[in-house]
């Protein structure tokens, strides 16, 4: 079973790319697309290409054996 942590967002969604970030599983910008368009990153258990992939509360976001629940702020 993967590791669960939880980031929370204050908005209704966020970019994956965005959310690779908040959550420290990636360094940059240019990291986070590079890996999303390699196929390594799923959200809720999809491989996910694009980085503007908007991921709301409630989903589960992979990387790199790393699974991080998206919950809300707001």
């Amino acid at each position: 079973m993967p590791n669960l942590s939880e980031v929370e967002i204050r908005d209704e969604s966020i970019r994956l790319g965005q959310l690779l970030k908040l959550a420290n599983l990636v360094q940059d910008g240019a990291m986070a697309r590079m890996v999303i368009e390699n196929g390594e990153v799923t959200v809720d258990g999809q491989v996910v290409v694009r980085r503007g992939t908007q991921v709301r509360p409630g989903a589960v976001v992979g990387y790199a054996g790393e699974s991080v629940l998206v919950t809300s702020g707001g």
